[in-house]
């Protein structure tokens, strides 16, 4: 099933404020909080995608990204950027937005126990243009902090595991009684007990892990993927951190990008260019033939249409423009000699220009139209 517009989800436009979004997720999510709609999953479904709608629509970021590519942009799995990807849980959304809900559902109001989340880990990818416009699904291996094996831990004796410690102050009005996060653990609730040989002090260990990355068509150059749940564990069973996966462009050395368009030289010889010829060259979809016309000049730019990446905003294609250049040869035999040496002497082989040539910046204006 596909996914639904994020403005849709919230009900506002695109124009809508910040505050107005706030507002509009407030509304969805108490309407579907699953306090107020015990054992229902399809509440349950509309709260977390209120939730996710809100997660990119409240991030500028996030919104400008969203509002360019669209979902293509925000995939957690294999898309272009950090939305949840349907894999962020109820503590997730809790943790992160708790605040909005005020004080319904226990949501505000004082400290409250930490979900411990571990740290995210960034690593760079080189891809080439075939998996650029195709996509490809690649398994690397990297280096992430783990529960060791017989780490454990245990209820944090400081708070009793609520993660708040309450304090009381006598005022000149009375007592106060405030909360705050248990400086013991963190708010966490837990605390280490067991640390195997090796771990640090909150019983992780780095240790290699292979990941397999769906890199979808269209990636390019710059674009972060976010692949939920592969960073670094959290201590005492929290929820591990992400993978940020960076794509860097491999430079091809015959055929270069410019944006959607793909643009390669092309050297032919003299009699080629006199004659016509047929040529087999590389693009990212497997090679083809093209047609040189006979008499074709130096510098002519053939527009293979179709034949470059696929826009990332939009269900188009960007072009290959092949650039011909005719090879002039630099050592002739002596018989080669002889015929050009005729064919000048008799001006059969002279530069005549009809005046129909197109300019330098002809040709530029042309790859533009």
């Amino acid at each position: 099933m596909s996914k639904r517009d994020y403005y849709e989800v919230l009900g506002v436009a695109k124009n809508a404020s910040a505050d107005e979004i706030k507002k509009a997720y407030r509304k969805m999510a108490l309407k579907y909080h699953p306090d107020k709609n015990p054992g229902d999953k399809s509440a349950e479904e509309k709260f977390k995608e209120a939730a996710e709608a809100y997660e990119v629509l409240s991030d500028d970021n996030k919104k400008a990204r969203y509002d360019q590519f669209g979902h293509a942009g925000m995939n957690g799995g294999g898309g272009f950027g950090g939305g949840f990807g349907g894999g962020m849980n109820m503590e997730d959304i809790f943790s992160q937005f708790g605040d909005i809900f005020g004080g319904h559902f226990g949501g505000g109001g004082g400290a409250q126990r930490q979900q411990q989340r571990g740290s995210n880990l960034r690593v760079r990818i080189k891809l080439n243009l075939e998996e650029m416009v195709n996509g490809t699904q690649k398994t690397i291996k990297v280096k992430k902090m783990k529960m060791a094996p017989g780490a454990t831990s245990k209820t944090c004796p400081t708070c009793n595991g609520s993660g708040v410690q309450v304090k009381v102050m006598n005022t000149m009005f009375g007592q106060m009684q405030t909360q705050t996060h248990c400086s013991t653990c963190q708010g966490i609730g837990r605390i280490a007990d067991k640390i195997p040989a090796g771990a640090n002090a909150q019983g992780l260990i780095k240790e290699d892990e292979e990941v397999t990355i769906n890199i979808p068509a269209g990636a390019r150059e710059g674009i972060q993927l976010n692949v939920r749940g592969k960073g670094n564990d959290a201590p005492f069973g929290g929820n591990p951190g992400d993978l940020l996966v960076v794509v860097e462009e491999e430079v091809d050395a015959a055929i270069k990008r410019e944006g959607d368009n793909l643009h390669q030289e092309l050297y032919i010889s003299f009699a080629e260019a006199a004659l016509g010829t047929q040529k087999e060259i590389p693009t990212v979809g497997g090679k083809v033939k093209i047609k040189v016309d006979a008499g074709t000049q130096s510098g002519k730019i053939l527009r293979l249409s179709g034949k470059g990446l696929p826009s990332i905003d939009s269900y188009g294609k960007g072009d290959m423009f092949v650039h011909i250049n005719v090879w002039t040869p630099q050592h002739l035999s002596a018989e080669q000699r002889e015929f050009f040496e005729k064919q000048i002497k008799n001006g059969d082989m002279i530069a005549e220009p009809s005046g129909k040539e197109k300019t330098f910046f002809d040709k530029v204006r042309d790859l533009f139209n």
